[in-house]
C-alpha cells in the first residue's frame, strides 16, 4: 500500500541468499521462540517435541505480554538494539510488513515451505513486495459463542444481524435464567483487539477502514453505522460498561462463568469453555456462528500469527528447521484438537473427523473466506494508535461518533503517508 515510502526497506538485505540469511547449514545451535503468553499452556510440549530429537539445538520459550500492543512493543526494542535474544518470532500478521520494511527479520525460501496447501488468504499475510517473511502458524477468525440453552428456551436460533442479537438479549434477561445476563461481549479495551472489534464492526456495516489502494476511509456513513452500533451497544446495555475493559481473557472468563449470553471471540475459546473440570459452567451448553452484522452476517477480521526469523538471530539454520517443523500440518493438525486453534491448511477444514470433533469448523471456514485484513500499513503502530483513540473515546462518551471519526481518518490519514 505504501510502496513508495518503503522502498528503502525492500532491499535484498534480509533475504536467505545473503550471508545473514537462514540458508548457511553450518548455522546452527540453541535457539529461542519468542511469542505472546501461552494461554493455552500447550506451546512447551510442542517444543519438548522438537527438543528431545535435537538436542543439541534445543528451543527454549520465551513468553511475552498477553497484550499484543506489549508483544509488539518488546519485539520492536529486541530489534532496534540488535538483540539476538529472540530467535523465531510469532507475530501478529499485520505485523509483517513493518517488520520487513525495517529489515527486522529475514526472507524466507518460499519454495521449502507447502504453502500451496494453506488457504491463499493467510499465506499472503506473511509475503511483503511478493517475498515470503513470515510462515502461517495458525489463522483465525472471529466468531460469535452462544449460549444455546438459553436461545432454545427463547425458540431462537442464532443471530444474523445486531438487530436479532439485541431482541434475543431482551427475551432471555426476561427469563428467570437469564435475569441480568450480560447480551454482548468482545474485546473493547483500547488495546489492539479494539483495533480488530472496530474493523470488523465497519466491516459488518459494508464499510473499510482502508480501501484497496491503501487510503483511509473511515469518514463514511458504513464507518459511521458501524461505530454507532458498538456505542450505542454500550449506552443501552446491550454489551456491559465492564467490557469496556476486556481484552481476550476477560471476556473468555466472564463467558465461562455463565455472565455472557453473546461473545466475539477467536476459536481458542471452543476447548476452554468445554473444559470438563469445573472450570466452565457452560461446557456443553454453547455454540458457534458467523458474527452478525447490520443487514445479515458480519465480517471478521483475520487474525493469527505468523512466525518469522529475527535477523539478529543466531544460529538460522536451526531456526528455520523449526519452523518448519513448527509450521507444518501434522503440528497443526495437534494445534486444532488440542487447542481448537485455526489451522491454515485448506484440507484439514475438511476432514471428517476433525468436523466431528470440532462442529464448527464450517462456520469458522466461512467466516475466513469473507473475514478482512487490518490496514497494512508500514507505520501500523502508528495506524491502529489513530484507531484505538478515537475509537475509545466514542465509547467512553467523551466523543461523539462523528468527531471521533473524523479524528481517526485524519490520523490514520498522516499515518499511512509516513515516510
Amino acid at each position: 500500500m505504501v510502496c513508495a515510502s518503503v522502498l528503502a526497506g525492500c532491499g535484498d538485505s534480509g533475504s536467505s541468499d545473503s550471508k545473514d540469511g537462514p540458508k548457511k547449514s553450518n548455522d546452527r545451535g540453541p535457539i529461542t521462540l519468542a511469542t505472546g503468553k501461552d494461554t493455552t499452556g500447550t506451546l512447551q510440549g510442542q517444543l519438548d517435541r522438537w527438543n528431545k530429537q535435537h538436542p543439541a539445538e534445543k528451543v527454549t520459550l520465551v513468553e511475552l505480554p498477553e497484550s499484543a500492543d506489549q508483544q509488539r512493543q518488546q519485539f520492536i526494542q529486541n530489534a532496534q538494539t540488535k538483540s539476538d535474544a529472540y530467535s523465531v518470532l510469532n507475530l501478529d500478521p499485520i505485523w509483517v510488513a513493518e517488520f520487513a520494511a525495517n529489515q527486522w527479520i529475514d526472507e524466507l525460501p518460499a519454495k521449502e515451505f507447502p504453502l500451496g496447501k494453506m488457504i491463499p488468504a493467510v499465506v499472503k499475510t506473511g509475503n511483503y513486495f511478493g517475498r515470503q517473511y513470515a510462515i502461517p502458524f495458525n489463522t483465525n477468525a472471529g466468531l460469535l459463542f452462544y449460549r444455546t440453552d438459553l436461545l432454545d428456551k427463547i425458540g431462537a436460533q442464532p443471530p444474523t444481524t445486531w438487530a436479532e442479537m439485541k431482541q434475543d438479549c431482551a427475551k432471555v434477561r426476561g427469563l428467570p435464567e437469564g435475569k441480568g445476563i450480560g447480551c454482548y461481549a468482545g474485546q473493547f479495551d483500547k488495546y489492539e483487539g479494539l483495533t480488530v472489534n472496530f474493523s470488523e464492526a465497519v466491516a459488518s456495516a459494508g464499510g473499510s477502514v482502508v480501501d484497496a489502494k491503501g487510503k483511509a476511509t473511515v469518514d463514511t456513513e458504513a464507518a459511521k453505522k458501524g461505530l454507532q452500533f458498538l456505542v450505542d451497544g454500550f449506552k443501552d446495555g446491550t454489551i456491559p460498561q465492564q467490557a469496556a475493559t476486556y481484552q481476550e481473557e476477560d471476556g473468555r472468563r466472564a463467558f465461562q462463568a455463565g455472565k455472557l449470553l453473546f461473545h466475539r471471540q477467536w476459536p481458542y475459546q471452543w476447548t476452554l469453555a468445554n473444559a470438563k473440570d469445573g472450570s466452565s459452567k457452560v461446557a456443553g451448553k454453547f455454540g458457534v456462528a458467523p458474527l452478525p452484522g447490520l443487514t445479515g452476517p458480519g465480517r471478521s477480521s483475520l487474525g493469527g500469527l505468523d512466525l518469522a526469523i529475527s535477523k539478529f538471530a543466531k544460529h538460522k539454520a536451526t531456526a528455520l528447521d523449526f519452523i518448519k517443523f513448527f509450521s507444518n500440518e501434522e503440528n497443526a493438525r495437534t494445534n486444532l484438537k488440542v487447542t481448537s486453534a485455526a489451522p491454515p491448511y485448506t484440507d484439514l477444514y475438511d476432514d471428517p473427523a476433525l468436523r466431528k470433533q470440532f462442529p464448527y469448523l464450517d462456520t469458522l471456514k466461512q467466516s475466513l473466506a469473507s473475514a478482512t485484513p487490518r490496514p497494512v500499513v508500514v507505520h501500523y503502530g502508528d495506524a491502529t494508535a489513530a484507531i484505538q483513540e478515537s475509537a475509545a473515546a466514542a465509547l467512553s462518551g467523551s466523543k461523539p461518533v462523528d468527531s471521533a471519526l473524523a479524528d481517526m481518518q485524519k490520523n490514520l490519514s498522516a499515518a499511512i503517508a509516513e515516510k
